[in-house]
């Protein structure tokens, strides 16, 4: 996810896959029941994403998600596919929202899931920590 500023304001956040798909996932001039603070949020939008790059069936050997938080959890097959996954034995890097119940809170608490808090602090070191990850993952 990006976000879309207009004079360095956030007006909402896009979409955008490794294969240069772009969709708006959320704006302030959405009107949708789905809201987030100020944005209106396109869960169709969000399943046409999911629906063409999270496929189990896919040949992609690793997912890379940013992110799994409380705008892409309002559709019901990201949740389903992300489960699905996480499921699949293929490596998973996904960014998730650091508070929320629900399917935020079923994720961080299933097996194999490792959590890693990134910080000022730890955020020049985590990218070989997580390229290391992958490797051992794709590895094996």
């Amino acid at each position: 996810t990006e976000e879309i500023l207009a004079h360095n304001i956030r007006h909402g956040f896009e979409l955008i896959t490794f294969q240069g798909q772009r969709l708006i996932m959320a704006h302030i001039d959405i009107d949708s029941s789905y809201r987030v603070g100020k944005y209106g949020v396109d869960v169709a939008a969000i399943d046409t994403t999911v629906a063409n790059t999270l496929s189990e069936g896919t040949n992609a050997d690793l997912f890379i998600i940013d992110e799994i938080g409380k705008m892409e959890c309002f559709s019901e097959l990201f949740e389903r596919e992300v489960s699905s996954l996480l499921d699949s034995g293929k490596p998973v890097v996904a960014t998730i929202a650091l508070t929320g119940g629900g399917f935020i809170s079923s994720v961080k608490n299933s097996a194999g899931v490792e959590l890693w808090e990134i910080t000022k602090k730890n955020r020049d070191v985590m990218p070989l920590k997580i390229e290391s990850w992958i490797m051992t993952r794709l590895v094996n």
